[in-house]
């Protein structure tokens, strides 16, 4: 490791140490003392034990000199030696800056692109995709509101997926999924390519976003669709626009014109917050050299093919033989875990030059 990471690496054990003596005190501050604490404990003893193996190696390396003591010292050498790089992986690993939102629960929003009812077809399939991979995971899947097309395909979907670390493993989601295929509506065979626009945002709190309802243009009318007899007696969904941004949340999915304005709010938040971090990160010069995918909406990241049953996601040029079980939720996972190794490479590399 480098001079200035061993400086950090010092910094961080110092400042463990401080904590822990200011929290001995019972100051009127402690639950503050103690979130950071808690926070520094886990890199500080990561810290230690880096330090504590090298110490050994050092020891042991003296030992090597010592005839009767070589050989002895070589067996506790070759095993604390091995052990060494994943130690040392493990404090920059806790060392990498983390996103604030990473714990948080996403809104995921699908929208059908290029491809006419095949494109909605396919984002069907990325909706049902993502809702039976949130079970895998034991995560609740809300879907908001949708709108259908004749033959069961989606025009665009919005749903809610809460838990731990959701937005963590979902963000690298974001962008263009392509699908190639014969669609159901092809008489000739032959193979037709089209796409589907995912969006993932983390949930927002009311903290992260202060809505003023002066820059809010609440209106309500009559929901189409199905939905029952009630769509056409009440005026139940609830179309917000957030006149600053010009940003626009339409819900119909309830009957109820108040859980519909809650859940539009919910969902506008969510841009806006989405919308805040993306301006932050860009002023930061925010994409990084080894970024895996940029989240930009417009970024060609996934290809399904149905006739090799592949699936490529061409950002870290993996590609599975496991088109159905891909899309079936079971083996989402792998394509995600990649992802996020691949990022983590990344940012390791950076922080080592």
């Amino acid at each position: 490791m480098n001079p200035s990471l061993e400086r950090q690496l010092d910094s961080i054990v110092a400042r463990r140490d401080e904590l822990g003596a200011l929290m001995s005190e019972a100051p009127d501050n402690y639950a503050d003392l103690a979130k950071e604490y808690a926070e520094l404990e886990p890199v500080a003893a990561d810290v230690e034990a880096l330090r504590g193996c090298r110490r050994q190696v050092a020891e042991l390396e003296t030992l090597l000199e010592d005839p009767e003591m070589a050989a002895l010292a070589e067996d506790e050498l070759r095993d604390l030696r091995a052990r060494l790089p994943e130690l040392e992986r493990q404090v920059q690993l806790a060392l990498l800056p983390r996103d604030a939102a990473d714990e948080r629960s996403a809104i995921l929003e699908i929208r059908a692109g290029t491809g006419g009812d095949e494109a909605a077809l396919f984002a069907g399939d990325l909706l049902r995709m993502y809702q039976r991979y949130a079970e895998t995971r034991g995560w609740r899947f809300e879907l908001v509101d949708a709108t259908e097309t004749e033959l069961g395909g989606i025009k665009e979907a919005t749903c809610e997926i809460a838990g731990r670390g959701v937005f963590a493993r979902l963000k690298f989601e974001a962008g263009v999924h392509r699908v190639q295929r014969v669609p159901v509506t092809e008489t000739g065979g032959r193979i037709h390519t089209s796409a589907a626009t995912v969006a993932v945002l983390p949930e927002a709190e009311e903290v992260d976003v202060d809505l003023d309802d002066a820059e809010l243009r609440v209106d309500v009318y009559r929901a189409s669709g199905a939905g029952g007899q009630h769509v056409n007696r009440t005026e139940s969904a609830v179309r917000i626009t957030h006149l600053p941004t010009g940003l626009v949340v339409a819900i119909q999915d309830e009957k109820s014109q108040h859980k519909n304005k809650a859940k539009a709010l919910k969902i506008l938040r969510a841009r806006l917050y989405d919308a805040e971090r993306r301006a932050k990160a860009a002023e930061r010069s925010a994409e990084r050299k080894g970024q895996v995918g940029s989240g930009d909406r417009s970024e060609r990241i996934r290809t399904f093919n149905f006739p090799q049953a592949r699936v490529t996601d061409h950002r870290i040029n993996l590609t599975l033989y496991k088109l159905e079980q891909v899309l079936s939720g079971e083996a989402l996972g792998e394509v995600i875990d990649a992802l996020m190794a691949a990022d983590e490479a990344a940012r390791l590399a950076e922080i080592e030059t």
